[in-house]
């Protein structure tokens, strides 16, 4: 098992571990692949599709699982939550990139204009996309 696991670049005092999946191409290049990492895309386009992922997938936990399941409104209160989920995590984005950037960076993410419109394209696209699931479930029986 020691031949599979190791200390990341032979450096014990890392602090991190390179096994056969963290160390892999396939790994790297999933993870280079995601919107946060990809290489030219504006902080404002990878907070609309990360939003619109994030909105897409909120609304099935709060619309199956919520206090409101049985009822006729279990669509609609599932909804709003969302939408209330979506601004607490926009506050806690906002707040974040506040005390952690400053007008100077090399990556246009790694400012505080890029991160704050990073902050509003995901709170477009989560939005947008619970707004677009909303749509799909209300409409289910016309689309099916």
């Amino acid at each position: 098992m020691s031949e599979f696991i190791k200390p990341y670049n032979d450096d014990p005092f890392v602090g991190n571990l390179a096994t056969p999946v963290t160390a892999s191409a396939f790994t790297r290049n999933w993870l280079l692949n995601l919107p946060i990492y990809r290489k030219g895309l504006s902080p404002l386009l990878r907070g609309l599709e990360i939003g619109m992922a994030h909105g897409y997938f909120l609304l099935g936990p709060f619309y199956k699982l919520g206090p409101l399941r049985n009822s006729e409104v279990a669509l609609l209160s599932g909804l709003i939550s969302t939408f209330g989920l979506l601004i607490i995590l926009t506050a806690a984005l906002t707040i974040y990139g506040i005390v952690s950037f400053d007008d100077e960076g090399s990556d246009p993410l790694q400012t505080s204009q890029g991160w704050s419109n990073f902050t509003a394209g995901f709170f477009v696209g989560g939005a947008g996309g619970s707004g677009f699931v909303y749509l799909l479930i209300i409409n289910a029986a016309f689309i099916l």
